[in-house]
Protein backbone atom coordinates (compact mmCIF):
# COMPACT_ATOMS: atom_id res chain seq x y z
CA UNK A 1 0.00 0.00 0.00
CA UNK A 2 1.15 3.62 -0.90
CA UNK A 3 2.64 5.49 2.07
CA UNK A 4 0.22 8.60 3.04
CA UNK A 5 1.68 11.66 2.67
CA UNK A 6 -0.66 13.18 5.76
CA UNK A 7 -4.04 13.03 7.52
CA UNK A 8 -6.71 14.70 7.74
CA UNK A 9 -8.42 15.93 11.42
CA UNK A 10 -11.08 17.67 12.62
CA UNK A 11 -10.57 20.64 15.08
CA UNK A 12 -10.62 18.84 18.62
CA UNK A 13 -10.96 21.27 21.96
CA UNK A 14 -7.81 19.30 24.13
CA UNK A 15 -8.04 16.63 21.83
CA UNK A 16 -7.17 13.00 22.71
CA UNK A 17 -3.82 11.13 23.11
CA UNK A 18 -4.83 9.38 19.75
CA UNK A 19 -5.42 12.91 18.10
CA UNK A 20 -1.57 14.50 19.32
CA UNK A 21 -0.20 10.74 18.31
CA UNK A 22 -1.73 11.51 14.68
CA UNK A 23 0.39 15.35 15.04
CA UNK A 24 3.12 13.92 15.81
CA UNK A 25 3.57 10.58 13.72
CA UNK A 26 2.92 12.64 10.26
CA UNK A 27 4.43 14.50 8.31
CA UNK A 28 1.32 16.67 7.14
CA UNK A 29 -1.82 17.68 8.63
CA UNK A 30 -4.73 18.77 7.29
CA UNK A 31 -7.48 20.48 9.91
CA UNK A 32 -10.79 20.46 8.25
CA UNK A 33 -12.23 23.89 8.85
CA UNK A 34 -14.92 23.92 5.94
CA UNK A 35 -17.06 20.80 7.22
CA UNK A 36 -20.39 21.12 9.17
CA UNK A 37 -20.16 21.17 12.78
CA UNK A 38 -21.47 17.96 14.36
CA UNK A 39 -22.58 17.55 17.83
CA UNK A 40 -20.99 15.04 20.55
CA UNK A 41 -17.63 15.11 19.35
CA UNK A 42 -14.16 16.17 20.10
CA UNK A 43 -14.76 19.19 18.42
CA UNK A 44 -15.61 20.82 21.27
CA UNK A 45 -15.43 18.85 24.05
CA UNK A 46 -12.66 16.93 26.27
CA UNK A 47 -12.62 13.82 28.39
CA UNK A 48 -10.39 14.04 31.52
CA UNK A 49 -10.28 12.02 34.67
CA UNK A 50 -11.28 13.02 37.80
CA UNK A 51 -11.49 11.38 41.40
CA UNK A 52 -14.57 10.02 39.97
CA UNK A 53 -13.53 8.87 36.76
CA UNK A 54 -13.93 10.43 33.30
CA UNK A 55 -14.81 13.91 33.05
CA UNK A 56 -16.50 15.55 29.92
CA UNK A 57 -15.15 19.23 29.25
CA UNK A 58 -17.60 20.98 27.05
CA UNK A 59 -17.55 23.79 25.37
CA UNK A 60 -21.27 25.55 24.53
CA UNK A 61 -21.52 27.05 21.25
CA UNK A 62 -24.15 29.23 19.37
CA UNK A 63 -26.91 27.84 17.55
CA UNK A 64 -26.99 29.02 13.89
CA UNK A 65 -29.93 30.50 11.84
CA UNK A 66 -29.78 27.06 10.03
CA UNK A 67 -29.44 23.64 10.98
CA UNK A 68 -26.19 23.53 9.48
CA UNK A 69 -23.27 25.75 10.28
CA UNK A 70 -19.70 25.61 9.07
CA UNK A 71 -16.84 24.61 11.97
CA UNK A 72 -15.16 27.80 10.91
CA UNK A 73 -17.87 30.02 11.80
CA UNK A 74 -19.10 27.96 14.79
CA UNK A 75 -19.21 30.78 17.74
CA UNK A 76 -18.26 30.08 21.12
CA UNK A 77 -21.19 30.91 24.24
CA UNK A 78 -20.53 32.59 26.79
CA UNK A 79 -24.24 32.73 28.81
CA UNK A 80 -22.30 30.57 31.23
CA UNK A 81 -18.99 30.92 32.95
CA UNK A 82 -17.83 27.31 31.48
CA UNK A 83 -14.60 28.70 30.86
CA UNK A 84 -14.41 29.38 35.19
CA UNK A 85 -15.67 25.38 35.48
CA UNK A 86 -13.59 23.89 33.64
CA UNK A 87 -10.25 25.23 34.71
CA UNK A 88 -11.73 24.30 38.16
CA UNK A 89 -12.29 20.95 37.23
CA UNK A 90 -9.14 20.36 35.86
CA UNK A 91 -7.22 22.04 38.39
CA UNK A 92 -9.79 19.76 40.87
CA UNK A 93 -7.81 16.62 38.87
CA UNK A 94 -4.24 17.64 38.00
CA UNK A 95 -2.77 19.80 40.68
CA UNK A 96 -1.34 17.01 42.56
CA UNK A 97 0.36 15.31 39.44
CA UNK A 98 3.85 15.39 38.58
CA UNK A 99 3.87 18.58 36.26
CA UNK A 100 0.92 20.62 36.50
CA UNK A 101 2.86 23.42 38.16
CA UNK A 102 4.96 23.19 34.97
CA UNK A 103 2.22 23.84 32.70
CA UNK A 104 -0.32 25.69 34.57
CA UNK A 105 0.02 28.80 33.51
CA UNK A 106 0.42 28.51 29.92
CA UNK A 107 -3.00 26.82 29.63
CA UNK A 108 -4.96 28.74 32.13
CA UNK A 109 -4.97 31.78 29.97
CA UNK A 110 -7.25 29.80 27.83
CA UNK A 111 -9.65 29.87 30.72
CA UNK A 112 -9.71 33.71 30.67
CA UNK A 113 -9.18 35.11 27.72
CA UNK A 114 -12.92 34.59 25.22
CA UNK A 115 -12.67 33.50 21.98
CA UNK A 116 -15.37 33.99 19.82
CA UNK A 117 -15.25 31.08 17.61
CA UNK A 118 -14.29 27.48 18.22
CA UNK A 119 -11.75 26.43 15.60
CA UNK A 120 -9.73 29.66 16.60
CA UNK A 121 -9.82 28.45 20.25
CA UNK A 122 -9.19 24.63 19.46
CA UNK A 123 -6.27 25.95 16.69
CA UNK A 124 -4.34 28.07 19.21
CA UNK A 125 -4.82 25.80 21.96
CA UNK A 126 -3.63 22.90 19.55
CA UNK A 127 -0.61 25.15 19.06
CA UNK A 128 0.32 25.58 22.33
CA UNK A 129 0.57 22.04 23.06
CA UNK A 130 2.61 21.10 20.26
CA UNK A 131 4.99 23.76 21.10
CA UNK A 132 5.15 23.09 24.83
CA UNK A 133 6.14 19.21 23.25
CA UNK A 134 8.31 20.45 21.33
CA UNK A 135 6.58 18.65 18.11
CA UNK A 136 7.27 20.12 14.93
CA UNK A 137 3.76 19.62 13.07
CA UNK A 138 3.42 20.95 10.06
CA UNK A 139 -0.61 21.96 10.17
CA UNK A 140 -2.28 23.20 7.50
CA UNK A 141 -5.89 24.27 7.10
CA UNK A 142 -8.20 22.83 4.51
CA UNK A 143 -9.29 25.32 1.53
CA UNK A 144 -12.82 23.74 0.76
CA UNK A 145 -14.69 21.05 2.32
CA UNK A 146 -13.20 17.74 0.46
CA UNK A 147 -10.02 19.91 -0.98
CA UNK A 148 -7.56 18.06 0.41
CA UNK A 149 -4.74 15.73 -1.24
CA UNK A 150 -6.33 11.73 -2.24
CA UNK A 151 -2.92 10.32 -0.71
CA UNK A 152 -4.31 12.12 2.66
CA UNK A 153 -5.60 9.70 5.46
CA UNK A 154 -9.27 10.77 5.96
CA UNK A 155 -9.43 10.89 10.39
CA UNK A 156 -12.13 13.51 10.60
CA UNK A 157 -14.74 11.52 12.35
CA UNK A 158 -12.36 8.24 12.99
CA UNK A 159 -11.76 9.92 16.29
CA UNK A 160 -14.65 9.99 18.26
CA UNK A 161 -15.80 10.28 22.15
CA UNK A 162 -18.82 8.02 21.70
CA UNK A 163 -17.17 4.06 21.85
CA UNK A 164 -19.79 2.61 19.34
CA UNK A 165 -18.93 5.47 16.77
CA UNK A 166 -14.81 5.22 17.33
CA UNK A 167 -13.59 3.46 14.51
CA UNK A 168 -11.24 0.82 14.69
CA UNK A 169 -7.59 2.21 14.77
CA UNK A 170 -5.08 -0.11 13.87
CA UNK A 171 -2.80 2.92 13.19
CA UNK A 172 -2.70 3.88 17.21
CA UNK A 173 -1.36 1.77 20.28
CA UNK A 174 -1.62 3.40 23.77
CA UNK A 175 1.00 3.09 26.14
CA UNK A 176 -0.07 2.88 29.56
CA UNK A 177 1.66 5.37 31.59
CA UNK A 178 1.12 6.39 35.60
CA UNK A 179 -1.99 8.54 36.06
CA UNK A 180 -3.22 10.81 39.02
CA UNK A 181 -6.11 7.73 39.68
CA UNK A 182 -4.33 4.94 38.30
CA UNK A 183 -5.08 3.01 41.92
CA UNK A 184 -8.34 3.28 41.74
CA UNK A 185 -9.17 3.23 37.94
CA UNK A 186 -6.08 1.62 36.69
CA UNK A 187 -4.63 2.73 33.53
CA UNK A 188 -7.47 4.92 31.63
CA UNK A 189 -6.42 5.30 27.74
CA UNK A 190 -7.18 8.14 25.65
CA UNK A 191 -8.10 10.51 27.19
CA UNK A 192 -7.20 14.57 26.82
CA UNK A 193 -3.84 15.88 26.20
CA UNK A 194 -3.74 17.19 29.06
CA UNK A 195 -3.80 13.99 31.26
CA UNK A 196 -0.62 13.03 29.19
CA UNK A 197 0.78 16.40 29.83
CA UNK A 198 0.02 16.92 33.30
CA UNK A 199 1.78 13.33 34.61
CA UNK A 200 4.53 13.01 32.23
CA UNK A 201 5.79 16.36 31.22
CA UNK A 202 8.20 16.13 28.37
CA UNK A 203 8.12 12.43 27.92
CA UNK A 204 5.00 13.17 26.50
CA UNK A 205 6.17 13.47 23.38
CA UNK A 206 8.00 9.66 23.44
CA UNK A 207 4.96 8.40 24.84
CA UNK A 208 3.06 10.12 21.16
CA UNK A 209 5.51 8.66 18.82
CA UNK A 210 5.38 4.88 20.59
CA UNK A 211 1.51 5.18 20.25
CA UNK A 212 2.07 6.32 16.88
CA UNK A 213 1.80 3.14 14.35
CA UNK A 214 2.17 3.43 10.34
CA UNK A 215 -0.14 0.85 9.00
CA UNK A 216 -1.34 2.98 6.38
CA UNK A 217 -4.94 2.39 7.21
Amino acid sequence: MTQPNGILLSTAYFGPVRYFSKLAGYPEIYLEQHENFTKQTFRNRAVILGANGPVPLIVPVEKGRGPKIKIKDLRIAYHEEWQRTHWRTIFSAYNSSPFFEYYADDLESFFRKKFNFLFDLNLQITKTILEILEIPANLKLTVDFEQFPETYLNFRERINPKVHRNLDDPGFSAKPYTQVFSEKFGFVADLSILDLLFNEGPSAHQLLLDSFVDRSC
